[in-house]
């Protein structure tokens, strides 16, 4: 099989930085309460742009690794 072979397709995944509120409780299958309290506790790591509040994707990974 050759290399440059165009009928094959190479797919790339690309991980988020950061996902939105509603995607970490899809993602999780957790609560929205439960993630807010992981966030104050300091268990899932957020960082606040204007008034949207973003979790670090690399944070959520490590509480579902855990």
């Amino acid at each position: 099989m050759q290399d440059s072979d165009p009928t094959l397709t190479e797919i790339v995944f690309i991980e988020p930085l950061t996902v939105r509120i509603p995607t970490a409780v899809e993602l999780t299958g957790l609560s929205r309460s439960r993630i807010y309290e992981l966030i104050v506790s300091g268990d899932l790591e957020v960082v606040k742009v204007g008034r949207s509040t973003l979790v670090l994707y690399e944070s959520l990974k490590a509480l579902i690794s855990r």
